[in-house]
């Protein structure tokens, strides 16, 4: 596990944006795993004005996101589909049908697991998975447990995480209380990783992902398992190590 220290939100958007630009140019059909959330959107900008202006092209891109709401429309608001679009997709010149977010209004929501894992295994699984953690040490939606999930299935989201999210939502009980995420061998078979922490209330969690042993109480602390994993942490989310 590679940890590099940046100075600030904007240099870590930067490295981060440039880690996978870079990516694509080297393989121009590259599977791609996506994180919403606070902390990527600088990466996305970069992204988008990389495109606008380097001519780097997403035409030939296949992209995986790692989780969604459930019981949420896809045009809602505070969905990570319309999150994904607004902040990405809509700008660039990828194809609709090489994007890929679990449907979490789909009927059968075990059946749209197990979809979502065979369109991995078809896709050829992912090249470089860009991860975000949560102030709990939760990774996509994997959240502190006494077990984890292997593959992409349904978890219950904690208070912890719902009040986080809730800005997105009128109120805390509009925030749903089940999401759709990707497994941690979902995550540790993409062949490379980065996880993007910033802000000081990331740095207790950042501190027990690389000081404690790996332990789904911490589910961050499983990148330590990657041997491709590079962390990028701002200086306020580095603090405690």
């Amino acid at each position: 596990m590679n940890v590099i220290t940046l100075n600030d939100y904007e240099e870590l958007s930067k490295k981060a944006a440039r880690i996978l630009a870079g990516k694509i140019e080297l393989k121009p059909d590259s599977v791609l795993g996506l994180p919403t959330g606070g902390t990527p959107l600088g990466m996305y900008k970069r992204l988008v004005e990389y495109y606008q202006k380097e001519n780097i092209s997403f035409n030939k891109i296949t992209t995986f996101n790692l989780d969604e709401y459930i019981d949420i429309k896809p045009d809602h608001p505070a969905s990570f589909n319309k999150y994904m679009y607004e902040n990405l997709f809509k700008h660039v010149d990828i194809k609709e049908e090489n994007i890929h977010i679990p449907k979490g209004n789909a009927e059968d929501i075990q059946a749209e697991c197990i979809r979502y894992e065979k369109e991995i295994s078809q896709a050829g699984g992912i090249d470089l998975l860009v991860l975000g953690i949560g102030e709990n040490g939760h990774l996509a939606f994997l959240e502190p447990s006494d077990s984890i999930p292997v593959w992409t299935s349904v978890v219950k989201l904690s208070e912890h995480t719902r009040i986080a999210n809730s800005s997105d939502f009128e109120n805390i009980e509009m925030v749903p209380k089940k999401a759709i995420t990707m497994g941690i061998k979902t995550i540790l078979s993409a062949e490379n990783i980065i996880l993007l922490a910033s802000g000081k209330n990331k740095a207790w969690a950042v501190e027990q992902m690389i000081k404690k042993d790996i332990t789904p109480q911490i589910p961050a602390t499983f990148v330590k398992l990657h041997e491709k994993a590079t962390i990028l942490l701002d200086k306020e989310a580095a603090a405690n190590i």
